[in-house]
């Protein structure tokens, strides 16, 4: 067997060792930018993870903690039977428009499962919206002549027009006197320190929750998921719920 020389192969040859030398060159002159891109890429995807670690989570409401066979009702709000088996609190603030919307929806869920279903309701005012708070004590005020709910409906179906007001107490004036609410007594009320601590002890009870948006959503002391804050998903949520009582005998 010969050994022939190639021309063409040694040319290759030449041309690989040529080609390999010019990238071990380009490769010392860029190393020191690919290990910065390298580091920003790991810091990058590291603090993506511990973002995700640290993103709060919500908690469920303890048994200490729960609505469930409270006796003293005085500063709650429930709407529907106050001995169902399922109760859904939310935490809402009355300036927020997906809080409206659920608000509605609210209405259309107590009639459907009517004597099986009730509502809490919590405030949980937004910094981030300018009137919220005075709604929120607006709320209460009207609850302290018996007429929360009025005043809930009033303050969600009126909110695009409050919300942009620059003197939105003057309408929440306006919306009890069409409730039928004593004005003297109600503006004494929302200036009130009974309307206050009401408002901040809804608001540390959502804080000790890890609550952060509204409205956010609990079906018997169980959060409700983002992904399934919709119609379809907190009916699942009540039907479940419902299902696990039957099961338990309760």
């Amino acid at each position: 067997m010969t050994n022939e020389w190639s021309p063409d192969a040694d040319l290759t040859i030449y041309s690989l060792r040529r080609s390999f030398s010019l990238f071990c060159h380009s490769m010392k002159r860029y190393l020191p930018f690919v290990i910065v891109v390298a580091a920003a890429l790991v810091a990058l995807g590291s603090g993506a993870i511990l973002y995700r670690a640290k993103r709060p989570q919500l908690q469920a409401i303890p048994a200490t903690n729960s609505v469930a066979g409270k006796t003293d009702t005085e500063s709650m709000h429930i709407r529907g039977n106050p001995d169902a088996p399922v109760t859904l609190e939310e935490f809402g603030d009355f300036q927020c428009p997906p809080c409206g919307s659920f608000a509605a929806f609210g209405e259309v869920l107590l009639k459907e499962y009517d004597s099986r279903l009730r509502i809490v309701f919590r405030n949980f005012p937004l910094s981030a919206h300018e009137h919220a708070r005075e709604a929120a004590l607006a709320a209460e005020a009207a609850g302290m002549q018996g007429h929360f709910w009025e005043m809930h409906d009033a303050l969600y179906r009126e909110q695009v027009f409050w919300s942009y007001a620059p003197n939105a107490r003057e309408l929440f004036e306006s919306y009890a006197g069409t409730i039928g609410l004593n004005l003297d007594q109600f503006r004494k009320d929302m200036d009130s320190e009974k309307a206050r601590e009401r408002v901040d002890s809804d608001r540390a009870r959502g804080d000790s929750l890890g609550i952060k948006i509204t409205p956010t959503l609990y079906i018997n002391d169980q959060p409700v998921e983002p992904q399934d804050k919709n119609p379809a998903g907190v009916r699942a949520a009540i039907n479940a719920a419902l299902e696990a009582k039957s099961k338990s005998g309760a």
